[in-house]
């Protein structure tokens, strides 16, 4: 099969953007929070975690632990045993705990608004500042977690396993001003339509231009 050209590519994908804005028009995160500290901490936590195992777990977290003054102070066996039920909970208990620190430390109690600050955050990569900056701040940005990396492969978007250059692919596609729109949408169409191992091509909209229809 001849390599589809790169003007090819980017007409599919404006025509895949158009689908997703009709099918997910207000699309965003469905971690509950309720400031930038609440979303920095349940990004954090849902690596390697579903949003529903998270949002059954913050609401407790942050009752006994508002804001970064409280976390920073926060005994790391209590934070885990209020996390437990998600992934990797020792590991994220430490982390949670030592970014409220270095707020406190370093930014007064607030999230940064800059994307190398925030990957200097401990537990902190890409993907979470990109979804700090994109949701809180509205900076244009594409997240590419398990469900974003997945579509743009079957989509033709983009060959690559990493992260990184999965975004740069995506980037390099659509338009800056679709990009936070682009990140929720195919984080949706993702869980509700195009899963791992059971993609449901029949009721797919992007089905017409998806390279990797099974239907």
């Amino acid at each position: 099969m001849a390599r589809e050209a790169f003007a090819d590519r980017r007409a599919r994908a404006a025509a895949v953007l158009e689908l997703l804005r009709d099918a997910y028009p207000d699309a965003t995160t469905e971690l509950k929070y309720r400031n930038t500290f609440e979303l920095l901490i349940v990004t954090i936590l849902s690596a390697q975690a579903t949003d529903k195992s998270v949002n059954q777990v913050s609401p407790t977290l942050f009752q006994i632990y508002p804001d970064a003054p409280s976390l920073a102070s926060a005994d790391p066996k209590v934070v885990m045993s209020l996390i437990h039920h998600i992934g990797l909970y020792r590991t994220k208990a430490r982390n949670i705990i030592l970014v409220a620190r270095k707020l406190m430390a370093d930014h007064g109690g607030v999230v940064p608004n800059d994307f190398d600050t925030l990957l200097a955050l401990p537990g902190v990569g890409r993907k979470t500042a990109n979804v700090v900056l994109a949701t809180a701040f509205g900076r244009p940005a594409i997240a590419v977690d398990t469900h974003v990396g997945r579509l743009a492969r079957r989509l033709g978007f983009s060959s690559e396993d990493h992260p990184d250059r999965v975004e740069d692919d995506l980037e390099s596609l659509f338009p800056e001003d679709s990009w936070i729109l682009v990140h929720h949408a195919l984080v949706l169409h993702g869980r509700r339509v195009c899963q791992a191992r059971s993609p449901n091509c029949g009721s797919c909209s992007l089905g017409v231009h998806c390279p990797s229809r099974l239907v």
